[in-house]
C-alpha cells in the first residue's frame, strides 16, 4: 500500500449535531464533521414523529379508487368474437 495517496485516517474525529450539540467520536479521513441532525434529536428515533398529509395524497387516492370502480361498473360487455368455421 502507498502512503502518499491515500488519506490520513483519523481514529478520534469529533462529530457535532447543529440542532441539539451532542458530540462524538468516530473514525474518519476528516478531523471534525458537523451535521444536521443526529439520532438524538430525529423525530424518527425519538418517537416524536407525526405523519401529516398536508397535500391531501391520501384523499386523492381514495377518490382515484372511486372513480375507478364506477368506471368499471359502467364499462359495456364487449360481444363474443366470431369464430370462423374450418373448412374441412
Amino acid at each position: 500500500m502507498k502512503d502518499t495517496i491515500h488519506p490520513t485516517y483519523h481514529t478520534d474525529a469529533v462529530v457535532t449535531c447543529s440542532s441539539c450539540k451532542t458530540t462524538w467520536k468516530t473514525g474518519s479521513t476528516k478531523e471534525e464533521l458537523h451535521t444536521e441532525i443526529c439520532s438524538q434529536c430525529h423525530p424518527f428515533y425519538t418517537g416524536k414523529q407525526h405523519l401529516i398529509d398536508t397535500a391531501g395524497t391520501v384523499d386523492r387516492f381514495k377518490k382515484k379508487q372511486e372513480l375507478a370502480a364506477k368506471a368499471q361498473a359502467v364499462v359495456k360487455e364487449k360481444k363474443p368474437r366470431k369464430v370462423r368455421g374450418s373448412k374441412a
